[in-house]
């Protein structure tokens, strides 16, 4: 870990921050909500029931886990909720929920702009009635926008957007644009959602079994509206979803276990579903950020994505892989020379038996009910991509990665032997709990070019330019009024790509 404070009283981020030229933005550090302001804020919105009624669910997880007994838990598979998820050191705690006291203390952090975001607020879709819900995320989004605007010069409130509907988004992108000012919006884009088939009226959601709907492939509603929404409105949709409480991470007893790559695996899921249901092909001025999930998943999914298209785009599929391209011939001389005692006289019956996953289907029914099924062979179809190198170039262009400082993988994204750029997004993720002291942040960040697994110039781009182009390669005001507009001004003519334009 970085030394202590100098001689002079200098943090060690303050330090390594003195030896640049570009200014440092923090894309996702957090604060966390004053409750008892949250609550007044709700009950000026919905009335006192809505502030109880909010109050109560708050509180549900965390004691339903502990009045529970070990066999309890078990039987009902009520995964353990985290213990203490905040600093414990006392000036950090206090910073966390303090917007004048994180604003005074930017320097210390070595940060010049930050965009904070909320921590309870991140993921609204656990709340099941949709008034409540939208009360809740109205009034966070109210008090972040209020509590924040005297400090509008070096920290930017991010809004949060119910994504339970594409229409309860829309309403509170438009609101938080219009009538609060803000310039930057949370998107949920997995959220757990009671299977149809076993889902009855007036049961509690969470009991019923689910699936994981990621908004842009096979959804139950249609968010294209929504990306066209956020088109309009000039903003990037950053997305902070985890997946503690999915079927893999359901452990009863340990949190680590549930939450060791959670964020990493909902923003994998979210991905996939952005990029194979073309979102940014319909939408290519429209960027997607995924946050505190670092950025190892995303060069291991756009490797993996090229090697199954190469293997799985349609020509490659009628080509090489369609059932009915067997010579039953070849197949029944071969079973006869070398089948033995056991197969050399059922070649006919192998045949009626071809694919071990659907016995009692020949080749030719294989083909034929694939190909009258209706649905589109190529899984990349709506993607638009012709070529190996244009599936990966499709994956990194609108796509940005939000990488914790003590993330050592961050040079995956630089390594062009494995693909085309990624872009790395600095995230400090102070107010949490993996943040010990907030003054090291920076340093531990930089400690990559120490090692040697960044250099300058990559550093560059994962603290200022690559949260640049995000935000502000959509909408060219976004840093306007803050202390870094000029360089951000700068940074845009000197880019290659305009203002809003993709390549």
């Amino acid at each position: 870990m970085p030394d202590a404070k100098d001689a002079v009283g200098r943090s060690p981020s303050a330090r390594i921050r003195e030896r640049f030229s570009h200014p440092v933005i923090d894309c996702d550090g957090h604060w966390t909500e004053p409750i008892p302001v949250w609550m007044d804020y709700i009950e000026k919105i919905a009335g006192s029931a809505a502030a109880d009624a909010f109050r109560k669910l708050q509180s549900g997880r965390g004691d339903a886990w502990y009045e529970m007994s070990r066999a309890e838990r078990q039987d009902r598979r009520y995964w353990r909720p985290a213990w203490w998820g905040f600093p414990a050191n006392t000036l950090d705690r206090a910073t966390a929920m303090l917007p004048e006291l994180m604003y005074r203390r930017l320097d210390e952090f070595g940060i010049d702009v930050a965009i904070i975001l909320p921590t309870r607020n991140n993921t609204p879709d656990y709340i099941q009635d949709p008034a409540l819900r939208r009360a809740v995320v109205r009034a966070a989004n109210t008090m972040q926008a209020e509590m924040f605007a005297p400090y509008a010069d070096r920290i930017i409130p991010a809004a949060i957007l119910p994504t339970n509907t594409p229409e309860e988004a829309i309403e509170e992108a438009e609101h938080v644009v219009r009538e609060l000012g803000m310039r930057t919006v949370v998107i949920n884009g997995s959220l757990l959602r009671p299977i149809p088939r076993y889902f009855r009226a007036g049961e509690d959601p969470a009991a019923s079994p689910s699936y994981v709907d990621t908004l842009a492939l096979d959804s139950p509603f249609d968010y294209d509206p929504l990306w066209a929404t956020l088109v309009d409105l000039k903003l990037a949709p950053m997305t902070h979803s985890g997946s503690r409480g999915w079927a893999d991470r359901s452990s009863v007893s340990n949190d680590v276990y549930n939450h060791a790559g959670h964020f990493a695996q909902a923003a994998n899921a979210f991905a996939r579903a952005v990029y194979l249901g073309g979102v940014t092909r319909r939408f290519p001025t429209l960027k997607f950020a995924f946050l505190e999930c670092g950025v190892a998943w995303a060069r291991a999914l756009c490797a993996d994505l090229v090697g199954h298209w190469e293997k799985r785009n349609r020509a490659a599929l009628l080509r090489n892989l369609k059932p009915s391209n067997l010579d039953c011939g070849e197949i029944r001389r071969l079973t006869k020379e070398h089948g033995g005692r056991e197969l050399s006289g059922r070649a006919d019956e192998l045949l009626e038996n071809i694919d071990v996953l659907f016995p009692g289907l020949a080749a030719e029914e294989l083909t034929r009910r694939e190909l009258e099924s209706g649905e589109e062979l190529d899984d990349f179809a709506a993607v638009g991509v012709d070529s190996p190198e244009a599936v990966a170039a499709e994956f990194a262009r609108n796509f940005y990665f939000g990488c914790e400082s003590d993330d050592p993988l961050v040079s995956l994204a630089f390594d062009s032997r494995l693909g085309p750029p990624l872009k790395p997004l600095f995230s400090s993720d102070i107010s949490h709990f993996d943040v010990t002291d907030m003054t090291e942040v920076l340093a531990e960040a930089y400690e990559l070019v120490e090692r040697g697994l960044l250099d300058e110039s990559q550093f560059r781009s994962l603290t200022f330019s690559n949260t640049v182009e995000l935000h502000a390669g959509t909408n060219a005001e976004f840093f306007d009024g803050t202390i870094i507009a000029s360089s951000v001004a700068a940074e845009l003519a000197s880019s290659h790509e305009p203002p809003g334009i993709q390549a």
